[in-house]
């Protein structure tokens, strides 16, 4: 169901990335290119949307992974927040902000909020034993606390979870618990927190997604269910540690806002960074639509929790979709940072320069959409080389090459269409209607073989019209086949933007258009009403898309160049060695263990 004709303006906002390492092509695939494509693409449809997000920089295992390497935590974010903004960038996913939740601002905001819940009487406060190293002097978060696993036996299983057999567990469950601060034995100490009573929205949760949101993805609306069918618990909003937003109570020294509570008031601070006058128009009015783009870990806060603590707060609007994505493995196996199975993002784009748009393809082609999909080296040279190469930039080469030829680069007089013309331009009209029912509707992998399918049909046209064959016989027929196939050219050049950016923008270059791309708010408070990307000559527009007279007759073309280069074997069989000597090493370090 489409419901932008609701809204006047659009609040995308993307699942903050956490600051304790890079990101990879299981995040790329669940959040960030999805999202990049939907903004892309109401922006180039004249809606009004801001793209936000940023670095979740507080919690445990930033404060475990700066003890490990002898510096502070905020070293690690600084570190990390750098490498994470900078792939995004490289990868063409184009935030009108990209900030972070160690800014004062968003002290202030986490802090703000949290008061005026604590004010109002929302949070109850508990007391509870927890672990405490006498030795450190401080609590210890459910990571700081390693034993040996009940279900398993495995030594080494952290507080909340045994990573040898995947068993969900708590501090009280392990056997013979230590400290990893210490190394000693924990007590169990008395300390006081503050809850949110998810209990008390259990009922308003059930109205609202499983009555209100039917739309919702089968796997989101599904796993909101069933957490609802269990029951809700109160949840603690804030722990013991010394990383964080410090409790805006007097007495509560040493402790801080819980990770989960204040990440998600990131995406307020950060539009309220970019839009310090205007920030409340996309958070508070009824008209504003926000969609949360998020991986399957994150459905329960984003659905469940972080509505909830809107509606709690009572001034601010709630998601209108939560379209998130499975997991994406990595040749068979499941992707795990701690292992280093991962494709690096950053290692990607030195590895593959000037070829984000290849990752962005075969990442939505192959989308964990509704289930876990994977990703192989194999399948992404086999996509770049048998269809970006072979189909959409060979078609491409051959109409502009055909008309330099011929043409001297000119766009031909179109005579008369015959039926193999029509039926070209009738299969791009209904490929249009399907891309733009697809792109609303968040099917990102059925949308971009829409617009793959513009190129096949304008490939299958080119040789079926056969212009090399009729250039010798009679050149108007040869002007009519070349006109409707840069017609085709500059459908692509529009229905590609959202998915690769960088060919797009180059196959425009070498149509000599540009393209409206919509509002810019990166400079802020000054809205720029329209943004074009290229020439101003001639912009092409998202609603020309699948028209027949979109480049007007003897505009100059430039000479073609190659869209997409083949991808070699010894480029891929350098990842795959990569891989393998990754496998070994894993295999070794746990038969050592």
């Amino acid at each position: 169901m489409n419901n932008q004709a609701n809204f006047a303006r659009t609040l995308v906002t993307c699942a903050l990335p956490y600051a304790n390492g890079p990101i990879h092509i299981g995040h790329l695939a669940g959040v960030y290119v999805p999202a990049d494509i939907y903004v892309r693409y109401l922006r180039m449809r004249g809606k009004d949307v801001l793209f936000i997000c940023g670095s979740d920089e507080h919690g445990v295992p930033i404060t475990i992974k700066a003890r490990a390497e002898g510096c502070s935590p905020q070293d690690i974010v600084d570190h990390y927040h750098k490498i994470i903004k900078d792939s995004f960038a490289g990868m063409g996913i184009n935030f009108d902000i990209y900030s972070r939740t160690t800014s004062k601002l968003h002290a202030e905001t986490a802090s703000d909020f949290f008061k005026k819940l604590y004010d109002e009487g929302k949070f109850i406060s508990m007391e509870s034993e927890q672990y405490y190293d006498t030795e450190a002097g401080c609590f210890l978060a459910d990571r700081y606390i390693v034993g040996s696993c009940p279900k398993c036996g495995h030594e080494g299983a952290y507080g909340d979870q045994c990573e040898n057999c995947g068993s969900t567990l708590s501090p009280e469950e392990l056997i013979n618990p230590v400290s990893k601060l210490s190394g000693t034995t924990p007590i169990k100490k008395k300390t006081t927190h503050w809850y949110l009573p998810l209990d008390k929205y259990q009922e308003w949760l059930s109205n609202w997604i499983l009555e209100g949101h039917q739309e919702w993805r089968s796997n989101v609306y599904g796993q909101c269910k069933s957490w609802l069918d269990s029951g809700l618990q109160p949840r603690a909003v804030s722990r013991d540690l010394d990383w964080g937003v410090p409790l805006p109570i007097p007495g509560t020294e040493g402790k801080v806002l819980y990770v989960w509570f204040d990440a998600p008031i990131g995406y307020i601070s950060n539009t309220k960074e970019l839009l310090p006058y205007s920030w409340e128009k996309w958070w508070k009015q009824e008209d504003t639509r926000l969609v949360h783009f998020i991986g399957k870990d994150n459905i329960v806060f984003h659905c469940i929790v972080f509505p909830s603590m809107l509606k709690a707060h009572g001034e601010y609007i709630l998601p209108d979709n939560v379209p998130a994505n499975e997991f994406l493995n990595l040749e068979g196996d499941k992707i795990s940072t701690s292992r280093n199975w991962a494709v690096w993002a950053h290692e990607y784009l030195l590895d593959f320069p000037g070829k984000a748009d290849v990752m962005r393809y075969v990442l939505t082609a192959n989308a964990p959409e509704t289930k876990d999909n994977d990703f192989s080296w194999k399948e992404f040279q086999m996509r770049n080389n048998s269809e970006l190469a072979a189909i959409f930039g060979n078609f491409v080469n051959r109409a502009i090459v055909l008309t330099h030829k011929y043409f001297d680069g000119k766009i031909p007089a179109c005579g008369e269409l015959l039926e193999m013309d029509k039926a070209a331009f009738a299969e791009i009209k209904a490929l249009r209607d399907s891309l733009e029912d697809n792109l609303d509707n968040f099917r990102f992998r059925d949308a971009l073989k829409d617009a793959m399918g513009i190129a096949r049909v304008g490939n299958k046209y080119i040789s079926d019209a056969e212009p090399w064959k009729t250039s010798k016989s009679d050149m108007e027929r040869t002007g009519t086949i070349l006109n409707v196939c840069l017609q085709i050219c500059a459908d692509l050049a529009i229905a590609f933007e959202p998915f690769t950016p960088d060919a797009a923008e180059r196959l425009r270059k070498m149509l000599r258009t540009g393209i409206f791309t919509g509002k810019d708010y990166r400079k802020g408070e000054e809205e720029c009403e329209t943004t074009i990307k290229g020439s101003e000559e001639l912009v092409l527009e998202w609603d020309m898309l699948g028209g027949e007279k979109i480049l007007p007759e003897a505009w100059q073309t430039a000479p073609a160049e190659l869209l997409f280069e083949k991808i070699e074997d010894s480029a891929i069989d350098a990842q795959l060695d990569r891989l393998a000597k990754i496998r070994a090493e894993n295999e070794a370090t746990e038969k050592g263990a």
